[in-house]
């Protein structure tokens, strides 16, 4: 498409001073004067023809206008601000977006990020949590971590590895259990899947436990073994994800029993040709796996 000339002065004159509300902050940002910016803006004006500002005794107020026109080259100078970055020093940076359920995120990749970040200094990683609801697209992720079965619409789903579920409680509550019939006298806590603790007592050898009726229900194993931690319960919940606990002793796994309803899962878009950057955190990430769990993970 062939672009009319563009006046790249005016438009960040325009910018500064919708963002600043001021002309003189425009100019001190800019390092010009205020008489520069303004002019430049009436220029701008001139050219468009339509009025951005109303010139107000304290300042500026937009014009409808100047609101539309606003937010397109904020976003324009970002990406082209962003791009100058990764251009910088002849090397060309990546920027890759990754979601993770919150408990993944905190339990096993943040420790091991310093080591992928040593690696790869030229991909720039952004890491966003949620609770296993995510909408790839409209969050323009490139991967999102889940837990489940790998049956995600629209999406190519990569094994990582089992996150089996145990009994997850302080010291002193371990102190009271003996036997798993022991729990019910205490409060579990539990997820929104209903079928955790059911599936936990049947591998036990308690097919068929009292309904629970006590506790919360949590959307999130990190809220909820925060929970267990201050005394609230006993939490199920994937030791794997909780090891620095369970070392220090703050938590304790009283049975040895766990019971598994799924694994966690590197996915992407089908529809999302893999970038560089993207096979080589699928490559590490796949390593990281193999070498705390072994190929068989």
């Amino acid at each position: 498409m062939t672009r009319s000339y563009l006046p790249l002065n005016a438009l960040r004159a325009f910018e500064a001073s919708a963002r600043l509300r001021s002309f003189t902050r425009a100019g001190d940002e800019l390092n010009v004067t205020q008489a520069a910016v303004s002019h430049q803006v009436k220029l701008l004006e001139q050219r468009l023809g339509v009025v951005l500002f109303r010139r107000l005794p304290r300042g500026l107020m937009m014009t409808a206008e100047g609101e539309a026109l606003l937010p397109v080259l904020g976003d324009a100078f970002d990406r082209m601000a962003e791009m100058l970055e990764r251009l910088e020093g002849g090397q060309v940076r990546e920027v890759m977006m990754v979601g993770a359920v919150g408990t993944f995120a905190v339990g096993w990749l943040l420790p091991r990020l310093a080591e992928f970040q040593a690696r790869h200094p030229l991909i720039d990683l952004r890491l966003s949590t949620h609770n296993n609801r995510v909408d790839m697209a409209a969050e323009g992720l490139d991967f999102a971590i889940r837990f489940g079965d790998g049956a995600w619409y629209g999406c190519e789903a990569e094994p990582l590895f089992e996150a089996p579920l145990s009994p997850l409680c302080i010291p002193r509550v371990a102190a009271t259990l003996s036997a798993p019939d022991d729990l019910m006298r205490h409060t579990l806590l539990r997820s929104y899947r209903e079928n955790e603790w059911p599936s936990w007592f049947a591998a036990a050898g308690i097919p068929r436990p009292p309904p629970l009726v006590r506790g919360i229900t949590f959307d999130s194993s990190l809220a909820m073994m925060e929970a267990a931690t201050q005394g609230a319960g006993v939490a199920l919940a994937p030791p794997r994800m909780f090891e620095r606990q369970l070392a220090t002793g703050s938590i304790v796994q009283p049975f040895a029993t766990t019971t598994s309803l799924g694994r966690y899962w590197l996915t992407r878009q089908i529809s999302r040709a893999p970038s560089a950057a993207m096979m080589t955190f699928r490559d590490w990430l796949q390593g990281a796996v193999d070498q705390a769990y072994g190929e068989a993970a």
